[in-house]
């Protein structure tokens, strides 16, 4: 795992069996909740056993965000954790919202964010659960718009748009001709639009910045886009807390995004830097909700991201054929 590096992870499709996670969607929605969580643990089981790359990667991880050596039990976690977030995002998909609990902090950050009517924009990770914001979303004033890249999206992506149709309407896929026209649309109706910008495909269009304690790349495209669009930023993380029970929480992070002509590349830098820095706190307190299974700090930009910094429509390089995340919650 030690020589994977992001162009060649964003290659590669959703892992898992169509048939299989059919079945496993089918048999929990039918029998429960609880039904399928104990399915987890033989499958959890398995990618512990047999995914050398997702274990080895993850205890490196878990080394630096525990600050200690992490143990076999570690990892395990690590992997379950994963797996029931993906469980649980069957049933928000699928509104049986009956005994889940989300509970929502720093709320007013996103009021005030969007209290002018032009809308905003929400910086996330693959951390915790991204379905946790769109169920609070979906009973909030304003719609939250998800911008991802899902060309090459596989059999899990698949049945959960069968779960809910309307999950497309609410996500802009990176790539198309109209994508940054759609973006453009949604926050002048006042909406939001959230990205997660933890990962990158493009080392060209990345920063590197401190990260749990060494330097690791970081997309500058989401900086440029926010900066480009002249709205509101807040970070959003939609935290696991135990069984069917999150947190969304909310957190100040600019009031605009100023790319100076003069010095844009180092602006861009202390961006990616800030928002590191706040990933990092929470992989401090909530360790096992951050969900990157690949060698994080194998490689990072050897030289400083261009003067002119990445391009609005090539956002973290992910816009190019043919990438997509191998396991994404």
């Amino acid at each position: 795992m030690r020589g994977m590096t992001e162009s060649s992870w964003s290659r590669k499709r959703e892992r898992g069996s169509g048939a299989l996670i059919r079945f496993m969607s089918w048999l929990s929605l039918r029998l429960g909740w609880p039904v399928g969580f104990l399915l987890l643990f033989p499958i959890s089981a398995y990618f512990f056993c047999f995914s050398g790359g997702a274990r080895g990667a993850s205890r490196r991880y878990l080394d630096r965000a525990l600050g200690r050596p992490a143990t076999a039990a570690d990892v395990f976690r690590h992997i379950f954790t994963f797996a029931c977030v993906l469980l649980d995002r069957i049933f928000l998909l699928a509104g049986r919202l009956d005994r889940f609990r989300i509970e929502v902090t720093g709320l007013d950050h996103l009021l005030a964010a969007t209290s002018g009517g032009g809308g905003c924009v929400l910086f996330g990770a693959h951390f915790g659960s991204f379905e946790a914001l769109r169920a609070f979303g979906r009973n909030a004033p304003v719609r939250v718009n998800a911008l991802m890249f899902r060309a090459n999206a596989g059999a899990y992506s698949q049945i959960m748009d069968r779960l809910d149709p309307r999950l497309r309407e609410d996500i802009i896929e990176i790539g198309t001709p109209d994508s940054m026209l759609r973006v453009r649309d949604c926050i002048e109706r006042g909406e939001i639009v959230g990205i997660l910008a933890d990962r990158t495909a493009c080392d060209r269009k990345a920063a590197a910045v401190p990260f749990l304690g060494e330097q690791a790349p970081f997309p500058t495209g989401p900086f440029t886009l926010a900066g480009a669009l002249g709205v509101p930023v807040v970070l959003f993380f939609g935290i696991r807390k135990g069984n069917r029970h999150y947190e969304v929480r909310f957190e100040p992070f600019a009031e605009h995004v100023v790319l100076p002509a003069g010095d844009r590349a180092a602006a861009l830098r202390d961006l990616a830097g800030r928002y590191a820095g706040r990933l990092e706190a929470q992989c401090r307190q909530n360790p096992y909700n951050w969900f990157n299974f690949y060698d994080f700090w194998a490689r990072h930009p050897a030289k400083a991201i261009p003067a002119g910094g990445a391009r609005a429509r090539d956002l973290d390089g992910a816009a190019r054929p043919g990438s997509s995340p191998v396991l994404a919650p």
